[in-house]
């Protein structure tokens, strides 16, 4: 969640226009649980994609997803709040800049069914006060203001984390919470939320915030040459970061910028949160919203991966820069809350529904098991055979001649991989009775096949690029490979939208098989099948060359599924 914020506020912060991206394909790209493939479990040697969305998720993943969840929630939600972002919050019975992505969250205040709080805790002159709970059956929001007093304008406050503990000990797992700067009452305006809720009416909890940190923004010139494919390499040594290694991969459409920056002191890892920016003409060029950052390299790197359209670079001179952000001050003193949480007031507003219907007919590969809806959002719960996502890769929901969009299936009990919900947001104005029609569409069809047991022969390998063109599932997939430097690059496509693309290679069986270290962000049902497997030191001119599996897309496929009544 830190580096996401970080690099969101970085933008936000920016008094040049900040354009609105596709909210709900970042959602739908960021959400999905990471995996790996079911086949090189049962060889022995697990498939290494940390961010491929076209295998299966590993058992014990799940407190991962839900921490995944966590930073996607706080990094939209900054986003969304973009272009108003110092829109001032001073009525706080109006949180609405705040819970753009929370609507629920809002309509239950607009109803008077918020809890007041209205507690305050000062340390060293930082004082944060709770204002607000919204509690229901599907989950805790918190909403909250942070007055620091005489705020330096380069200083961005905030808590690293926000622990939510019942009475029994037990922390939820999943919750998150971001604050941003309201400039015109000067002061700090955020929430926590998280999916845990009381089992009773009341249930006393604690809410602490174990750190108030202060960072700002820092920037590093680099001389980067795109049209060099080779690793560049540039000694930072600053702000606990070491040295920064860029590799660019340039096509007639995308220009990929593949980087990995070294961490010499261990806070630099939850706060840096580093970032390659770009502009030309001192405006900001847009990144493509399929990128990652943070995930870990084969050395302990902080790792990023940046997508940008070719034409968008080809218009001038761009200039690159390494925008990182630096801790300035930290309060380790605690801020603790206990609290007695009441989802009294929720519960004429809340509706039940057992459903247990297959989400395609004829299938029972996926069930709808239930729906709860309750004045804030509406989950439909869905439980899935090995733990995969449900096939249908869009989700929304009809009710009573509305239609809702859902924010991407979640898996939200680690302890039960195979259950998966899809949220939607209440709006103001929905009113839902228990005769209200409630119908379930799910759109987009994506199907995961095994890979071919037959290999691929790579011959003469070297560094050119060489290109083979190989009908997989009766779709014609070029697979080019080269060398570069002493890794072993292969890429696969289809000039075929349908095929959704191939999940991670191996190199050979058995034991001593090589597994492909993934190089792009793949994710199904994005719509582009291009992915990019690299084997270090690779030794040799010849390879028979494996997929674990790949998928097929239909986007215009659609099932039907009534819920209510």
């Amino acid at each position: 969640m830190n580096k996401l914020e970080h690099i969101l506020k970085r933008h936000l912060n920016s008094k040049k226009d900040v354009p609105y991206p596709d909210f709900g394909a970042m959602w739908e790209r960021l959400e999905q649980e990471e995996r790996a493939s079911a086949e090189a479990m049962a060889a022995g040697s697990n498939p290494v994609r940390p961010w491929n969305m076209r295998g299966r998720r590993t058992p014990g993943s799940g407190s991962m997803h839900h921490w995944r969840r966590m930073a996607v929630a706080a990094s939209l939600c900054a986003l969304l709040a973009a272009a108003p972002v110092y829109a001032a919050i001073q009525n706080y019975d109006d949180w609405s800049p705040l819970l753009r992505l929370r609507e629920g969250v809002q309509t239950a205040l607009d109803s008077q069914l918020g809890q007041q709080l209205e507690q305050s805790v000062t340390h060293a002159g930082n004082t944060l006060t709770l204002h607000t709970a919204v509690v229901d059956e599907n989950r805790t929001v918190i909403l909250y203001t942070l007055d620091v007093g005489e705020r330096n304008p380069d200083y961005d406050w905030r808590f690293p984390d926000a622990l939510l503990m019942s009475a029994n000990g037990k922390t939820a797992e999943d919750s998150m919470n971001y604050v941003f700067w309201d400039e015109e009452a000067q002061r700090y305006s955020g929430f926590v939320e998280s999916d845990w809720a009381p089992k009773q009416k009341t249930e006393s909890v604690s809410l602490t915030f174990p750190v108030l940190a202060a960072t700002s923004i820092q920037e590093v010139d680099l001389p980067l040459n795109i049209s060099n494919p080779a690793k560049q390499s540039f000694d930072i040594a600053q702000g606990g970061i070491g040295t920064l290694t860029v590799q660019p991969f340039v096509s007639s459409k995308e220009v990929m910028l593949s980087s990995a920056v070294t961490l010499t002191e261990p806070d630099a890892r939850e706060t840096a949160a580093p970032e390659i920016t770009v502009t030309l003409g001192g405006e900001p060029v847009q990144q493509l919203p399929k990128g990652k950052v943070g995930a870990p390299g084969d050395n302990g790197e902080y790792t990023m991966l940046q997508y940008y359209k070719t034409e968008d670079l080809a218009k001038g001179e761009p200039v690159f820069k390494l925008q990182y952000s630096r801790m300035e001050e930290r309060i380790e003193t605690p801020f603790t809350f206990d609290l007695m949480l009441s989802k009294k007031q929720m519960e004429s507003g809340t509706i039940k529904t057992a459903v247990n219907k297959p989400l395609e007919a004829g299938s029972n590969v996926a069930v709808i098991k239930n729906m709860v809806i309750t004045p804030t959002q509406i989950r439909v719960y869905v439980r899935t055979k090995d733990s995969n996502q449900p096939a249908y890769r869009q989700g929304l929901l009809e009710v009573g001649g509305r239609t809702l969009e859902g924010t991407g299936y979640s898996a939200y009990n680690r302890n039960d991989p195979d259950l998966y919900g899809l949220t939607f947001e209440r709006p103001r104005d929905l009113t839902v009775h228990a005769d209200t029609p409630i119908t379930f569409v799910g759109r987009y069809k994506v199907t995961e096949h095994k890979g071919e047991k037959e290999p691929l022969l790579l011959t003469d390998i070297s560094e050119t690029r060489q290109t083979l063109i190989h009908q997989t599932g009766g779709y014609p997939v070029t697979w080019t490979y080269y060398m570069k430097g002493n890794d072993l690059f292969v890429e696969t496509y289809s000039d075929d939208s349908r095929f959704g693309g191939v999940n991670q290679t191996h190199i050979g069986l058995g034991k001593n098989k090589l597994l492909g270290m993934p190089v792009t962000m793949n994710f199904s049902g994005d719509g582009d099948n291009k992915a990019v497997d690299v084997y270090k030191d690779f030794k040799g001119t010849e390879a028979s060359i494996y997929m674990f599996s790949y998928t097929t897309d239909d986007p215009e496929k659609e099932t039907r599924v009534q819920l209510r009544p």
